[in-house]
């Protein structure tokens, strides 16, 4: 089990059909069904085709308390109707405000396959091992530019460091099987320090 998380404490959340146990293991941390406010950092995994569970909600709420800093794992993308933002929609609707750093693009088959940066508007390209940061062409800059418009607005309002402080929130496009936004939860995870 590779961790790069230097000894957090991660509490994963979320529903069974969402894969907590396999998020949980990937990244180190502990599949809890209860939230106590123990940890340093949670991850709340959804599943697009299956929602969110009252237990989920129920534990977001109660880490308010704590500003625990929680980042949103959106997982199962390669299944079902639903996608990415149906899923960022009901975390808006039932956690609170989040952000998407990244998009995902699909490949002709309609998987996917890349996610875009907001920040950067650089493709990372996980069609290949390792994944590669290319550049975006200009279709994919219009596609994306309102989004980019929103997410740099949130943070300037935010300001840096304002996920470790728990009040940005995060929502990540993850596929275990392609490594699709693995090395962008870690990067998140290393924002946090003990």
């Amino acid at each position: 089990m590779a961790s790069h998380s230097h000894d957090l404490t991660i509490s994963v959340y979320g529903h069974s059909s969402a894969n907590p146990e396999s998020v949980a293991s990937l990244f180190g941390g502990k599949y809890v069904a209860q939230s106590d406010g123990s940890e340093d950092v949670a991850i709340f995994v959804i599943n697009p085709n299956t929602g969110v569970d009252e237990q989920t909600v129920a534990n977001w709420g109660a880490l308010d308390d704590f500003q625990t800093p929680r980042i949103i794992l959106v997982t199962e993308l390669d299944s079902g109707e639903a996608d990415f933002d149906d899923a960022v929609l009901l975390a808006n609707r039932l956690f609170d405000q989040v952000v998407t750093p990244y998009l995902v693009l699909h490949d002709d088959l309609g998987a996917p396959c890349a996610l875009i940066s907001l920040e950067t508007q650089e493709i990372i390209d996980y069609s290949e091992t390792p994944e590669k940061t290319i550049a975006s062409d200009p279709e994919h800059k219009t596609l994306v530019s309102e989004f980019v418009e929103e997410y740099a607005s949130h943070l300037a309002v935010m300001g840096d460091g304002a996920f470790a402080a728990g009040l940005l929130f995060p929502a990540i496009p993850l596929l275990i099987e392609k490594r699709i936004g693995v090395d962008i939860v870690r990067k998140y995870l290393s924002e946090i320090s003990r």
